[in-house]
């Protein structure tokens, strides 16, 4: 039985019964008025749990013990699972995590922005939810995170002169622990070619001596590895050193082309900052192009080692059609595009409409956006790099006109409240609203609502066993 170190009071909770389901993923429990949050916890589940923080209203916690499993409880198929930050629903049913996705954004819009729901239609799920992503990338370090089983073995090492273990890794960042990778072997996120890679690159690294990045003193040879793919069956690596003379550089990279010809593109970064962001960071090619293309209804994409892209390729498709049908264009429409990223939803309408205006804070995903426009043979379409408050003026409306659709897909933060204010100054006739946030969405909803009622909901699960989910929302002008 646990008890609190401060106070001595017990925080185990005997036979707690799971009802539901949090918007970060964790079960939900009721201990008399106590509201208690429990990872990995599944609705039906009735588990003995050790509280681990403890507010006035809310407690979070951790199972103990699995009194009675729920019938929407799964086994996990990837031996990470637990350790690893990502897919934490694999512990239930597809099914499952789809119901409970649409009623998290189902509440949150009704919760924080007063939006009838009645209407809402059914989210989409994903045709593959496994293998559906087209980007990893993976961290170097010399601090493995170490299990059970790890630890037990590092103890008989201390007594006696047996192998030291193996502190390397080549994985993820384990949870609340920045300087902690977890040491991946198989990871069901990225298909072949994408695991014989990394692990490929692993064993060079340890056989010919290559150090791992030391992520508080910054130091070592071999710091990120970004593996890309896309749906045309092209591959790019980037290889991101820290401190590595041309020899380690080449050899590895030598070592890559060599038993992987696959490979479309193969680049690598130098990147000493005290940061793993890239985006002020040159990369340069060590061979074939600089870049691998994306195909989209006939459409081809550039995607840099930079560029921003859906990382679920099948399903971005699935959710830019709904865009475009909830904005059922005519073909005479002049369309903001704000947040357009690399031009991807921009483009993909531009042969349905008159014009399109891109907007994008990122310049270098602007200059993608107009490369992409220029391969696809899109004349009607214009980009605009900064500050989506500082461009979006009066003065730019009346220079490039008053749009009949407006498609914002900002990033999780929602949009700027001046943005917010610009739009209801605009009032485009129509506003396809995407979102990866259904709270942060909610609240500029409510904001909206003084001009623009909602007509269609729609959410899309683009990341099969996480908690998160895209929402697509169709707003028309008040009369």
């Amino acid at each position: 039985m646990s008890r609190n170190r401060k106070s001595g009071v017990v925080t185990i909770l005997p036979n707690l019964s799971i009802i539901d389901i949090a918007e970060e993923g964790k079960g939900v429990g009721k201990a008399d008025e106590l509201v208690v949050f429990v990872d990995k916890a599944v609705p039906g589940d009735v588990v003995d749990v050790r509280i681990v923080k403890k507010k006035k209203n809310f407690a979070e916690a951790v199972i103990e013990g699995l009194i009675t499993r729920s019938e929407l409880r799964t086994d996990p198929f990837c031996q990470h699972f637990g350790v690893c930050g990502g897919c934490k629903w694999q512990h239930m049913s597809y099914e499952a995590q789809l119901t409970f996705k649409n009623k998290n954004v189902e509440a949150a819009l009704k919760r924080l922005g007063k939006i009838d729901t009645s209407g809402m239609e059914p989210i989409l799920g994903s045709a593959e939810n496994k293998y559906y992503r087209n980007k990893l990338e993976y961290t170097f370090s010399n601090k493995r995170w170490l299990d059970r089983q790890d630890m037990a073995e590092r103890s008989e090492d201390l007594e006696g002169p047996d192998e030291k273990l193996e502190m390397n890794a080549l994985g993820f960042h384990v949870p609340l622990r920045f300087d902690k990778i977890l040491d991946i072997q198989h990871c069901y996120l990225q298909a072949e070619p994408s695991n014989s890679i990394r692990n490929s690159v692993r064993t060079y690294a340890l056989n010919n001596g290559l150090t791992f990045y030391d992520l508080r003193n910054h130091e070592g040879n071999l710091r990120n590895l970004i593996i890309r793919t896309s749906s045309t069956g092209e591959v790019m690596i980037v290889v991101v050193f820290a401190y590595a003379e041309e020899e380690v550089i080449n050899g590895l990279m030598e070592f890559i082309k060599l038993n992987f010809p696959e490979i479309t593109s193969l680049q690598y970064i130098e990147n000493q900052k005290k940061n793993d962001t890239i985006f002020d960071q040159e990369v340069i090619t060590y061979s074939g192009r600089d870049h691998i293309f994306e195909d989209m209804e006939g459409l081809k994409f550039k995607i840099g080692a930079k560029s921003f892209y859906q990382t679920n390729s099948d399903q971005a498709y699935e959710l830019y059609k709904i865009t475009k049908e909830f904005a059922d264009f005519k073909g005479d429409e002049l369309v903001y595009d704000l947040y357009t990223g690399a031009g991807t939803i921009a483009n993909f309408v531009a042969r349905s409409v008159k014009q399109v205006v891109g907007i994008e804070y990122v310049p270098t995903a602007i200059q993608d956006a107009k490369f992409n426009s220029g391969i696809n043979d899109i004349h009607n379409t214009i980009f605009y790099a900064g500050d989506m408050k500082d461009i979006l003026t009066v003065e730019f409306i009346e220079e490039h006109g008053k749009p009949d659709v407006v498609i914002t897909d900002p990033p999780r933060a929602g949009m700027h409240a001046d943005v917010v204010e610009r739009l209801l100054e605009i009032e485009a006739e129509k506003i396809v609203y995407v979102s990866c946030n259904a709270a942060t969405q909610a609240r500029d909803l409510a904001l909206l609502n003084v001009k623009y009622q909602v007509e269609r909901i729609k959410p899309v699960d683009m990341f099969p066993h996480t908690q998160h989910v895209e929402n697509v929302v169709l707003l028309r002008l008040k009369k």
